[in-house]
């Protein structure tokens, strides 16, 4: 084994015992775990208390409503409601209807998460340099995160117009195109979230660590994928996270830009779900909006099982 191979997994292992040294932080240094008195634990208690009061009155309550609402089948165009139990649950569920808004949001979400991460990792490092003026192109780079989403279709609407457009294409009427059309707003908006995150990932690495791998040998290339990534895992997993919810929450780049057409091709779910507010749909709404909980939920806890096993935390 050479020596630069030698330094990479020394440094790569010394990352995983912080991280595991990390995993117990409840325990005091003995190994031992640490007993809080009930005075520390009703200040705990007291300091969350206004937050699980939100919680509770703008999420929990909430939520629980809507579990409810998707019992009740509309009768008579939403005059009367009856109490049907899971059967709701069950034909909405594994409709096509709801089948289609999961898939043509997954399609979103496999167009802006990967792209997201992808572009924001290289324009932070690109960014991470001690180059005069440098903070010119941060602030550049950056600037998409003060653009609304609306703002940021209109943009975009005007662009790829077919008649007066930069780029007289036809996208947004085209049922192949369309989705990757609606996505390309939300690329270019996300650019300055992740490259924020990104950036303040970079900036928390040691410049000893940097120094050494370049002594020790490595490229540019090589040490973005065996040191810097590595150390920003954390902060990867969590931009993973917040844009695949990001995603699966699309709905105002749709509303303005197709509408969901072609053909229902951009209907994600969340789109499907605001159709679904009148009377006598509203239960089915319902319905569709604990489902896309429920994907959301679990989507998420697959991302941290799977993988949280290769993120290293470091003191």
């Amino acid at each position: 084994m050479s020596s630069v191979d030698r330094g990479a997994g020394a440094t790569v292992a010394g990352v995983g015992q912080a991280g595991r040294r990390r995993a117990w932080p409840g325990r005091g240094r003995g190994g031992e775990r640490e007993h809080y008195t009930a005075k520390e634990i009703g200040l705990a208690l007291l300091l969350l208390a206004p937050s699980i009061v939100v919680f509770c009155a703008f999420f929990y309550r909430p939520f629980l409503n809507l579990l409810y609402w998707g019992t009740l089948e509309s009768r008579r165009g939403g005059a009367f409601f009856e109490d049907v139990g899971m059967r709701q649950y069950r034909e909405q569920l594994t409709s096509d209807d709801f089948r289609e808004g999961v898939w043509h949001s997954l399609q979103f979400v496999l167009y802006t998460v990967p792209a997201g991460l992808v572009l924001g990792v290289l324009l932070a490092v690109a960014a991470h340099r001690r180059l005069a003026g440098i903070k010119v192109f941060q602030t550049i780079f950056s600037s998409t995160l003060a653009s609304s989403t609306a703002v940021t279709s209109v943009i975009f609407l005007f662009l790829l117009n077919p008649v007066v457009g930069v780029f007289q294409v036809n996208w947004f009427n085209e049922r192949d195109m369309a989705m990757f059309a609606v996505a390309l707003p939300s690329i270019w908006q996300n650019l300055g979230l992740s490259f924020i995150i990104v950036l303040a990932g970079l900036q928390a690495i040691p410049d000893e660590v940097v120094e050494a791998a370049t002594l020790d040998g490595y490229g540019p290339l090589r040490r973005l994928l065996r040191i810097t990534l590595p150390l920003i895992s954390p902060v990867l997993l969590f931009l993973l996270v917040v844009l695949v919810i990001f995603g699966f929450q699309a709905f105002a780049q749709i509303d303005i830009l197709t509408k969901g057409a072609p053909a229902g091709a951009t209907e994600t779910l969340v789109f499907k779900i605001n159709r679904l507010t009148r009377p006598d749909n509203i239960g089915i709404g319902a319905v569709y909006s604990v489902g896309l909980f429920v994907i959301t939920f679990v989507v998420t806890a697959l991302q941290f099982l799977i993988l949280e096993r290769r993120v290293h935390y470091v003191n």
